[in-house]
């Protein structure tokens, strides 16, 4: 073999190494150029507006690697879906480009409660709008300090500043509707049940005093109100007045009872 070699012309020799050395180059693009599909392009097609799940796969049936780039939230569009994805809807791209998305949330993002107590009414429904949040139900009980925010809560119950609630959560306040003079009928609220009755003093600026409940009651909501303090009648049948942030006392039961609150003034 090397007397093949040695036999033959330097530059003889050096051709054919040149040569070699070129088609070996040449088979190793041909290879490269299938391994990397040079000269395969793809149209990348549009999935803004689709599920998630559905995007990827109908992207990666395409020939696309697909990767969640970020997940974030908006309430102007639907949770789960296609927010962004670049390349853009419609370029030309190699096959096996990657296809990156931006997607909606499919969880409402937790977000910090802004402290509204001692806020004016205006200035909290404000803070609600921009910390994406609702006002709920607004319940007006006497205070001094008239317009102003004496309690805020969630789901029924008091929170406070800096708990994580869920985005667009509706928040009820407690509002100070001030001290009057104004004297009223005082309300008959027997027959009704704790919940409905407590509605209707909140309304009126009547402050729930003593609760007693018979010793069978266990849902107080529920329960029927029977008795009274002040009633709405004098033992005489005159009506009887009070003023807003005055107190009342009232007695519970599981079922109506049919007792004539003014027994409560004897007692």
């Amino acid at each position: 073999m090397f007397k093949f070699i040695t036999n033959r012309p330097l530059w003889v020799n050096i051709l054919a190494a040149i040569a070699l050395v070129l088609l070996i180059l040449f088979i190793f693009l041909q290879l490269l150029g299938m391994i990397t599909k040079h000269g395969q392009y793809l149209t990348v097609p549009t999935v803004v507006g689709k599920e998630t799940k559905a995007a990827v796969k109908f992207l990666e049936d395409k020939g696309f690697e697909v990767v969640i780039q970020d997940s974030v939230y908006t309430d102007t569009a639907k949770m789960g879906i296609v927010l962004k994805q670049l390349p853009e809807p419609n370029s030309t791209v190699k096959i096996n480009r990657t296809v990156f998305l931006t997607v909606n949330r499919i969880t409402l993002p937790m977000i910090d409660m802004p402290m509204l107590k001692g806020k004016s009414l205006n200035y909290a429904l404000m803070i609600l709008e921009r910390s994406h949040l609702k006002l709920g139900d607004t319940t007006f009980k006497p205070d001094f300090a008239k317009g102003v925010i004496l309690e805020q809560q969630y789901k029924g119950a008091p929170v406070e500043g800096g708990a994580k609630i869920p985005w667009g959560s509706s928040i009820d306040l407690v509002i100070a509707r001030g001290i009057t003079s104004e004297r009223f009928l005082v309300p008959d609220i027997t027959g009704m049940t704790y919940g409905a009755a407590r509605a209707i003093l909140d309304s009126s600026g009547i402050v729930i005093g003593a609760v007693i409940p018979d010793p069978d009651v266990k849902d107080t909501a529920a329960a029927f109100i029977y008795q009274q303090r002040p009633p709405s009648r004098t033992p005489e049948k005159a009506p009887v007045y009070m003023q807003s942030g005055q107190l009342m006392d009232i007695w519970l039961s599981t079922t109506p009872k049919n007792v004539d609150s003014l027994n409560v003034e004897n007692k």
